[in-house]
């Protein structure tokens, strides 16, 4: 009896979300351009990060060698990139990393992904718009935090801030009611401040390159102990293009990967662009692409005009422009660094919103946040309540101890997508919607069914299948079958183990290694040995043939780098940033098995009888499910 309940609540964690993409109806207005998405990804990633980031890693992590920084955490970012890439051209539906976990690992993965997703749009979103606040009040010479600090104090040390932020919360009201007016509106509002952003960074480019010395690349160790001896400092880095060695460009790369989150906004577009499985994939890799120029070009233009031992990390960019006799060039960064804010605070508000209510539709959410609204063709509920709950955050909590949570939402969404990736790839499934195979049961010979829906296999190789060692290294067929489908499912949950286990092990023990411990390193090699196994395994099976608008390339080797770097990233981060992350997944797992688990719509429609036109689709076991079937 307790065995056969646990069972079903088993298979209901498992169920997979089926997507009929036999038709392009939606509730959403499609009105975005291929345009409209990459100046939402540009201006969602390049935020005000740029005027502050590239003096700070180039002053204490990497000097001139920033622009290896950047161009490392590019090429990481571009792993995910082209992994979101795939699945926007597979999946053209609403929901981002939710929906792709859901049609292809299950449900209960799909509700952390995007449990964890709304989590760090919220935090983002209150940080941005306080990080907005205090720009604009600095500009104008702190008269509003000075008038706020006398009249109201909540202060709380590590949750409720020093004072209320009444501008921030008046910014994010603002903000919500554009997104609650029209996407298309909010898109033209978002490239017109991305437009004035990268203009200014082009100044800023330009003019480092024009007022730069390349001798400020070229800094002796002498030098630099002297000029710190008459300031009072200690010596720092050895001079040179790379003062601080491989091991500050790596450290820096790290830092500099989490300035390239933000263009998985795109992802949720899928209802709202006018061709989404060609415009979502041109939009996310041309924004990453943008993004890493004005980087590259920032970080370049600020070591050429002052020594990076000499940046002020607070202002790097005014004081440089200061330091070669442009100071009025600091208006400009004033004007840039607030659009990029604006821009990144849109690119915070817009997906938070999309997803919510994929979840609300999907019944894993409350229902009344799945309303669209008729004439705006937004959806209202979401963008009320997420505003509402953004603006709250803003206007009390001290957020410095929550950013960092904001990282294991985005980082996990990114190792979830590679997975699913990994997984679809090599499953006999294709882009064919279940009445499209139920006219082909009825109606095709059996030729046809074979090519159009690989899972019916010819009637002389049915049932045939065995698993054995010479199976797993090769294959019998050039084309996926339920068997090499469920061999890939296995082997890619062992790699993704096995990559947590040797991120712990680099991370919790990296000074023995260092210390050339040979009972670790051993250990090491032979954890790398047991990853390469599974990985020779997947990379032996069949991929599938369906023609996609994109597809990742490289296959294993791109996604599985791609998970590596998203979980050693993910492992660094404190214990305490841990302990929240688990006090809100409780939160989250109290609202799925007291409310999602019975209302999800994939349950009620596996318990009405009419469902049986995806029973074609369906594979037993360890298979891709009816969810990804259809895809």
């Amino acid at each position: 009896m307790f065995g056969g309940k646990m069972t079903s609540v088993g298979k209901k964690l498992i169920r997979r979300r089926v997507v009929d993409l036999s038709s392009e109806d939606t509730r959403f207005a499609r009105c975005l351009s291929t345009l409209d998405l990459i100046a939402l990804g540009v201006g969602s990633t390049l935020g005000a990060g740029v005027y502050v980031l590239a003096g700070e890693v180039a002053k204490e992590m990497a000097g001139p060698s920033i622009v290896l920084c950047f161009l490392v955490a590019a090429l990481s970012s571009v792993l995910a990139g082209l992994c979101y890439a795939e699945f926007g051209a597979r999946v053209p539906k609403t929901g981002s990393a939710y929906l792709y976990s859901y049609v292809t690992v299950g449900e209960i993965w799909a509700f952390t992904t995007g449990w964890n997703l709304i989590l760090s749009y919220v935090i983002g979103t209150a940080s941005v718009a306080r990080a907005w606040s205090a720009a604009f009040d600095n500009i104008i010479g702190n008269h509003i935090s000075t008038f706020f600090m006398n009249k109201t104090t909540v202060y709380l040390p590590g949750v409720l801030a020093e004072r209320p932020d009444f501008f921030a919360l008046i910014l994010i009201g603002l903000l919500t009611a554009l997104l609650a007016f029209g996407v298309s509106e909010s898109a033209f509002v978002n490239k017109i401040f991305t437009a004035v952003n990268l203009v200014v960074l082009g100044f800023i480019i330009i003019a480092g390159f024009v007022k730069g010395d390349i001798k400020n690349w070229q800094l002796s160790e002498d030098y630099i102990n002297r000029s710190y001896l008459d300031m009072g400092k200690k010596a720092f880095g050895s001079g040179g293009f790379v003062p601080f060695g491989l091991e500050g460009i790596l450290t820096g790369a790290a830092t500099c990967f989490y300035a390239f989150v933000g263009f998985d906004c795109i992802a949720t577009t899928g209802e709202e662009a006018r061709n989404p499985q060609r415009s979502i994939p041109i939009g996310i890799i041309v924004s990453l692409l943008i993004c890493f120029v004005a980087y590259f070009g920032v970080s370049a233009a600020l070591t050429l005009m002052v020594p990076y031992f000499l940046l002020n990390k607070e202002s790097s960019l005014p004081e440089a422009f200061k330091a070669v006799g442009w100071e009025p060039a600091r208006y400009a960064v004033a004007v840039g660094s607030l659009c990029a804010l604006s821009t990144s605070l849109l690119g915070s508000m817009f997906p938070m919103p999309r997803v919510i209510y994929a979840m609300a539709e999907d019944g894993l959410l409350f229902k009344f946040l799945s309303g669209i609204n008729s004439r705006t063709k937004t959806p209202l509920s979401a963008t009320i309540t997420s505003g509402l709950l953004a603006a709250v955050m803003a206007f009390l909590l001290d957020l410095k101890d929550l950013v960092d949570l904001m990282s294991i939402g985005t980082l996990l969404a990114y190792s979830l997508v590679a997975v699913c990736v990994l997984i679809l790839r090599y499953q006999s499934g294709q882009l064919n919607s279940p009445k499209a195979i139920e006219m082909l049961e009825l109606n095709g010979n059996e030729e046809e069914r074979v090519i159009m829906n690989p899972t019916v296999t010819p009637a002389t190789a049915q049932q045939k299948e065995m698993l054995s060692l010479a199976t797993l290294f090769n294959p019998p067929t050039d084309t996926p079958t339920t068997l090499s489908g469920r061999i890939v499912y296995v082997c890619v949950s062992v790699i993704a183990t096995l990559i947590t286990v040797i991120c712990v092990v680099l991370t919790l023990k990296v000074t023995a290694l260092k210390d050339a411990s040979v009972g670790w390193i051993a250990a090491l090699v032979l954890l790398l040995v047991a990853l390469l196994i599974p990985t020779i395994i997947v990379w032996r099976q069949p991929q599938s043939n369906a023609r996609l608008n994109f597809k990742v390339p490289f296959l294993p080797l791109l996604p599985i780098f791609s998970i590596f770097i998203n979980i050693l990233l993910m492992v660094q981060l404190s214990a305490g940033t841990w302990v929240r992350f688990a006090i809100w997944m409780a939160v989250g797992f109290t609202i799925y098995f007291g409310y999602g688990i019975r209302n999800s719509m994939e349950g009620k429609n596996a318990e009405e009888p009419c469902a049986t036109v995806e029973k074609p689709l369906h594979h037993p076991g360890l298979d891709v499910g009816p969810g990804a079937a259809a895809i």
